[in-house]
């Protein structure tokens, strides 16, 4: 996906550190921060997941610790969105299947950035 965007003229940062939760991509003129979650980690299907974990080996911590990601994700999206910044989090097998169709969606994200800065 990153080289698409670059490929298409996109500018950004990568791996913000001084930006909450740590951003992947940043777009620091529109104020977009983009985020490429793993399924697993960050609960993607959250009830089919933790319905599987509750079943499985030490599942109280599993359970625990997948949903701490979730929450700490929204305190993270909340605080971003406090300041100003957009968020857009992309799944990490959605990208890997098609890091076009990613790299379209971002660049949405941005377009939608740019024309609300502009008006």
């Amino acid at each position: 996906m990153r080289k698409t965007l670059f490929a298409r003229g996109h500018r950004y940062r990568v791996d913000v550190a001084d930006l909450p939760g740590r951003p992947d991509i940043v777009f620091v003129a529109a104020r977009l921060a983009c985020f490429v979650d793993g399924d697993y980690w960050h609960g993607r299907n959250l009830d089919d997941r933790l319905a599987k974990l509750s079943t499985g080996h030490n599942a109280a911590y599993w359970v625990e610790k997948i949903r701490t990601n979730v929450a700490r994700d929204q305190r993270h999206d909340a605080a971003l969105a406090s300041t100003g910044w957009h968020v857009l989090r992309l799944w990490e097998t959605d990208v890997l299947r098609d890091p076009v169709q990613a790299a379209r969606l971002v660049e949405e994200g941005l377009a939608d950035r740019i024309s609300a800065r502009d008006t």
